[in-house]
């Protein structure tokens, strides 16, 4: 099943195989994304998307069908709820049909829920943990019909902090050895929306996103400049700007880049109670600018890495290795969602 992340900024594929030794890296693509197609997590144009996921569908292996994608934004809702544990299945989805009504700030019949049994509940053994997790429907139908219109089937429509969760153990290679048992925050840094996924010793803890990202920078190039969004983006990506830009837009970016990483967390430390995040690791394309994760470990006093989820993965001969290098940070929430391939459960 290909994992695909449909970004405001561009759309990412990545295929999964499993060999006896881990995952196989088959094959990854990814294609720009017109400006305003998607808007703050939410699809403008199922057309455009469609024809995006057609480009990325030729990169694939034509018996490859299935796709995974996912929701998120402010639309998206998951909650911890403590239900009776002698429920069966089919008692339990009726009783959170119930129970929903009261969680959710929408009416019902606009909302695709789902669930999943958790674990004892630790305070009262007689009650089970389950996830809840819904979206508005049209967030859902506009996934599908972009994938199908795309030229895949949907098999799955997941929830993009629980992709990036997901990848808790392929990035684990790039920490100290201790990370797996310590507080390992994620944050994927998009185009507009910033996403901050926790694991606490390999179980998801946390999740919230906010609005800040790439085109922040790219907004100030294009100002400080005088060059048009796409001028600007593109001398970013190449790094074509003047040899003072580093005190005239890269130093005030990196200052806002840690304030919004530095709220992020203490958002999560003062809602969980944890007194520290041991490890951070960011991804997305500003995981890339220059000297951030430094930065970072410095300003926050967290050890830092940038995210690669392939890093000790055997990888396909027809995969261009210095591109992926060079884009392997952007690849989180498609590599999360490409592993639903080998999981039939939700986190």
């Amino acid at each position: 099943m290909v994992g695909i992340d449909i970004g405001s900024h561009s759309v990412k594929a990545v295929l999964f195989n499993q060999g006896n030794d881990g995952y196989i890296l088959e094959a990854l693509a990814i294609e720009p994304m017109p400006r305003g197609v998607v808007i703050d997590r939410e699809i403008q144009d199922i057309e455009a998307v469609a024809n995006v996921i057609a480009k990325i569908r030729k990169k694939f292996s034509s018996s490859i069908t299935l796709a995974a994608a996912a929701v998120s934004g402010q639309t998206v809702i998951t909650k911890t709820i403590y239900m009776d544990g002698t429920l069966s299945e089919d008692e339990l989805a009726s009783q959170i049909e119930i129970e929903a009504d009261s969680l959710i700030p929408y009416p019902l019949d606009e909302v695709s829920l789902d669930f999943e049994t958790l674990d004892v509940n630790e305070s009262d053994p007689s009650k089970t943990n389950v996830l809840l997790s819904a979206a508005r429907t049209e967030s859902v139908e506009t996934r599908v019909a972009s994938l199908v219109s795309g030229g895949f089937k949907a098999k799955v429509i997941d929830v993009e902090s629980y992709a990036i969760s997901r990848t808790h153990d392929l990035i684990l290679p790039l920490l100290p050895d201790d990370a797996a048992d310590k507080t390992v925050a994620i944050v994927d840094i998009g185009a507009t929306m910033t996403l901050i996924s926790v694991n606490d010793a390999d179980k998801h803890i946390y999740s919230r996103d906010q609005i800040f990202g790439g085109e922040q920078y790219t907004r100030s190039i294009a100002s400080y400049y005088n060059k048009s969004f796409e001028e600007a983006e593109t001398a970013k990506l190449s790094n074509d700007l003047p040899p003072n830009y580093t005190f005239e837009v890269l130093a005030p970016f990196h200052t806002v880049l840690v304030q919004q990483i530095r709220r992020a967390i203490q958002m999560f430390l003062t809602s969980s109670g944890k007194d520290k995040v041991d490890y951070l690791v960011i991804s997305g394309g500003c995981a890339l600018i220059e000297g951030a994760h430094e930065l970072l470990t410095q300003e926050l006093g967290i050890h830092t890495v940038i995210a690669n989820p392939f890093e000790n993965m055997v990888i396909s001969k027809n995969i261009d290795q210095d591109e992926l290098k060079i884009n392997a940070s952007q690849f989180m929430v498609a590599a999360g969602l490409a592993l639903r391939s080998f999981t039939s459960w939700h986190i």
